[in-house]
C-alpha cells in the first residue's frame, strides 16, 4: 500500500508503466485465488444481522470466501447460466449476498437490485437484463421482500428459477423461534422454481470450478442507473474496471491489516467496488452490519461501539450517515480509526469540520460514477483535502473539462472555467457503457471520453470540482431521483398547467425533491390537496416532494421550458432563511446569484455573528457570502 498526496505523485505512478502491463488478475477467480493463496486465514468479511456491539457475528476467512465463491459460482452453471446469462439479487447486505455477487460475476453477469424499490421497478430491470436467475430472501419478519420479488417474477418471463436465502440462521434461540413464529405466510406463485440457496450449493465442490473460467475481458455485471422508474438505464461493467478499482484501492488506500466498516448496500457501486474490489486487491478485511447498514435499527447509535469492536482502520460514508453521526456523541475507543471515506454527494464543511473535531480523523471525498465503474477521483489521503473537491484523479484516469465548440466538436476548458466533466479511464467501457445502444449514441466526447453530465473545473492544482448537475437528477441522500418522476404524476392534476421540480438543500440528505406549480387559468386548488395527489400518484416513495408551492407563474426560458435555476434560487432562499431565523440571526438571503466557479451562493445581509452563520449554513452545501 502507498498513498499520494500531490497530482505530481499521481503521474510518478503511472510513469511506472503501461495499465496493460501491470500484470494483473483476468477474471474475478483469478483476482479471489490470489487473495485467498496469501492470506488465506486472515480475515476476509464480517457480518452481523444485529447491530449491538456483544450481537453474535459471522467472520468468513479469504480461503472460506474462496471456497463459497467457487460454489455459488458451479451452483449458477448447473443452474443454465451460461457467460453472457444474467444472474439478478434483490437482497439486503449479509453474507450470502457478497458470495452472490462474486459467484455471479464468475458464473455469467450479476444484476445487483435494489430491495427498496416497488415490483414493476424491479420487474422491468429483470426483463431489460433478461435476468434467468434471481436470489432473493425466503419469507423473513419485518420485511415484505420476498412477496415483492415474487410479483416482479411473474412479469419476467426469461427467470426460471428464484433461489431464497433464509436469515434465520443468524439468529440463536429464543430470537431465532420468535422470527420463525413471525415469518411471513404465503407461497409466491409465479412460472420460477424456487429454490434454497444453501440447500443446493451443497451439492457442488468449493475446491475448483466445474466449467472453464474464461481470461478474456468480459462483461461481469450490470448495474442499474438514473432514474428509478419506467425503463432502467442499465450500465455494463467489463471485469478489467472491476480489478482497476480494486488496484486502486490497494495502491493508494488499503492494506491487509486495514478493517473498514462499510454499512452502505451491495446494490451500489460504491460498496462493490471501491470497497470490496480493494479488500480483494489488498487482503484487508471488511465489516458490514446488518442487512441495511445505516438504515439498520440501532446502527446509528451502535456506531462507534461496533468501530471499536472490530478495531476498525477506515469507515465508510455517505454526507446523510454522516449528519446523522454527528448528533451522537462518541462513546467508545475509536484510536484505531485512521480515516473516513465519503462519496455519492457534496460534503458540507460543517459536517467535515465536526467529524475531525468529534474523532481526530479527516473525511476523504471522492467522486465516482456508476457508469464509469466507480472510481474518479479522490482528495488525497496524504495531501491537502480541498472541502468541496472532489480532489485529484486516480493514476491512469484522464478528466478533462470540456465545452462544445458550436459545430458539433468539443475545446478544452482553462484552469477553473467550468465545462462537462469528461472521464477516460480503465473503468470506463468505450462506446458501450449502457446495454442499450441508443442509450450511448452522443454519450463519448472524441468517442472515448464519457460525457458524465456533471459541470465542473479543475484548479491549478489539478483537483476537481463539481458545480452543477447538466442531467438536473435530484441526489437525495446519494439516491438519484429524475425530476420528471414528480413533474409527469403532478401534470396529471386537472388544475395543473406547469411543474418545475428541483432538489431544496436539506442539512441531512443534501437534496429533498420540491415543487413548484403554476395553475391551468381560472383552477383552484390547495396545497394540501396537491400533497396528497402527489403520495398517491409518485410512485417511488423517495421521490414525493416534501414541499410544494403554488406560483402565479413558472419562471420560463424563451422557448416555454421551465427554468430551474430561478426555482433553485428560491428554495435556496427560503431554507436559509427558515434556518438563519430558527438560530435567531437577524441576516437573510438578499439574493441568489450565479459564481462560475462555486455555481449558486446566497448573498446575505445585514451582517451577523459571522461564526454563528457559517454553523447554520455549513450544514448545507450551497455557498454562502456577505452583500457587498
Amino acid at each position: 500500500m502507498g498513498s499520494f498526496a500531490t497530482l505530481a505523485d499521481i503521474k510518478a505512478i503511472e510513469a511506472e508503466m503501461p495499465w496493460a502491463d501491470r500484470g494483473l488478475p483476468r477474471s474475478i477467480h483469478e483476482f479471489l485465488g490470489r487473495t485467498a493463496a496469501k492470506h488465506g486465514a486472515r480475515a476476509a468479511l464480517s457480518y452481523q444481522l444485529t447491530s449491538a456491539p456483544s450481537d453474535l457475528g459471522e467472520t468468513l476467512s479469504w480461503s472460506e470466501l474462496y471456497g463459497r465463491v467457487t460454489q455459488t459460482a458451479n451452483l449458477f452453471r448447473a443452474l443454465g447460466v451460461g457467460e453472457r446469462d444474467v444472474v439478478a439479487y434483490v437482497l439486503p447486505n449479509c453474507t450470502e449476498t457478497v458470495q452472490v455477487l462474486l459467484g455471479g460475476m464468475v458464473a455469467g453477469i450479476v444484476n445487483p437490485i435494489n430491495p427498496l424499490l416497488e415490483p414493476e421497478q424491479i420487474s422491468a430491470i429483470l426483463r431489460e437484463t433478461g435476468a434467468k436467475v434471481v436470489v432473493t430472501l425466503r419469507a423473513f419478519p419485518k420485511t415484505d421482500l420476498s412477496a415483492k420479488v415474487a410479483e416482479a417474477v411473474k412479469h419476467a418471463p426469461s427467470v426460471k428459477t428464484v433461489l431464497e436465502i433464509d436469515l434465520l440462521r443468524y439468529l440463536k434461540p429464543p430470537k431465532k423461534w420468535i422470527a420463525h413464529f413471525l415469518r411471513p405466510k404465503g407461497a409466491a406463485t409465479h412460472h420460477a422454481t424456487v429454490k434454497n440457496y444453501r440447500s443446493e450449493l451443497k451439492a457442488h465442490p468449493a475446491d475448483r470450478l466445474t466449467f472453464t473460467d474464461a481470461r478474456e475481458d468480459r462483461v461481469a455485471a450490470y448495474f442499474h442507473t438514473g432514474g428509478t422508474t419506467g425503463m432502467p438505464k442499465v450500465a455494463q461493467h467489463k471485469v478489467s474496471g472491476m480489478v482497476y478499482n480494486g488496484w486502486l484501492g490497494s495502491r493508494l488506500l488499503f492494506g491487509e491489516t486495514d478493517t473498514v466498516l462499510c454499512p452502505l448496500p451491495l446494490f451500489h457501486v460504491f460498496a462493490v467496488y471501491p470497497i470490496l474490489m480493494s479488500m480483494i486487491a489488498s487482503g484487508a478485511h471488511v465489516v458490514f452490519p446488518t442487512p441495511a447498514g445505516y438504515r439498520g435499527e440501532g446502527v446509528f447509535d451502535n456506531f462507534w461501539k461496533l468501530v471499536e469492536r472490530w478495531k476498525v482502520t477506515y469507515v465508510v460514508t455517505v454526507p446523510t450517515a454522516l449528519a446523522a453521526l454527528m448528533q451522537r456523541p462518541v462513546n467508545a475507543d475509536v484510536s484505531s480509526l485512521r480515516g473516513a471515506f465519503s462519496g455519492s454527494a457534496p460534503l458540507p464543511v460543517e459536517l467535515f469540520n465536526r467529524f475531525e473535531k468529534a474523532t481526530g480523523v479527516q473525511i476523504v471525498e471522492g467522486y465516482g460514477l456508476t457508469e464509469c465503474t466507480c472510481l474518479v477521483s479522490c482528495n488525497p489521503p496524504s495531501g491537502a483535502k480541498k472541502i468541496g473537491s472532489v480532489g485529484i484523479p486516480f493514476p491512469y484516469c484522464h478528466v478533462r473539462i470540456l465545452a462544445t465548440d458550436g459545430a458539433g466538436g468539443f475545446r478544452e476548458c482553462g484552469t477553473d472555467e467550468v465545462g462537462e466533466i469528461c472521464v477516460a479511464n480503465p473503468g470506463v467501457f468505450e462506446g458501450s457503457t449502457y446495454t442499450e445502444v441508443d442509450k450511448n449514441r452522443c454519450l463519448f466526447a472524441e468517442g472515448r471520453y464519457l460525457r458524465t453530465g456533471d459541470l465542473g473545473r479543475i484548479d491549478a492544482e489539478g483537483y476537481l470540482y463539481i458545480t452543477g448537475r447538466a442531467k438536473d437528477l435530484i441526489i437525495r441522500g446519494g439516491h438519484n431521483i429524475d425530476p420528471a418522476v414528480i413533474e409527469e404524476a403532478l401534470m396529471g392534476h386537472e388544475a395543473v398547467g406547469f411543474v418545475g421540480a428541483i432538489g431544496q438543500p436539506d442539512a441531512h440528505a443534501g437534496e429533498l425533491p420540491c415543487a413548484y406549480v403554476e395553475l391551468v387559468k381560472g383552477a383552484t386548488v390547495t396545497v394540501a390537496e396537491l400533497m396528497d395527489y402527489a403520495k398517491a400518484h409518485v410512485q417511488e416513495r423517495a421521490a414525493v416532494p416534501k414541499h410544494i408551492e403554488i406560483l402565479d407563474e413558472l419562471p420560463k426560458t424563451a422557448v416555454g421550458k421551465v427554468f430551474k435555476p430561478d426555482l433553485r434560487r428560491k428554495a435556496i432562499s427560503r431554507i436559509y432563511d427558515a434556518a438563519l431565523a430558527e438560530a435567531g440571526l437577524a441576516a437573510r438571503v438578499v439574493e441568489v446569484a450565479e459564481d462560475k466557479k462555486r455555481g449558486l451562493v446566497a448573498r446575505l445581509s445585514p451582517q451577523a455573528d459571522e461564526g454563528k452563520v457559517a454553523e447554520t449554513l455549513g450544514k448545507f452545501t450551497c455557498a454562502w457570502e456577505w452583500k457587498a
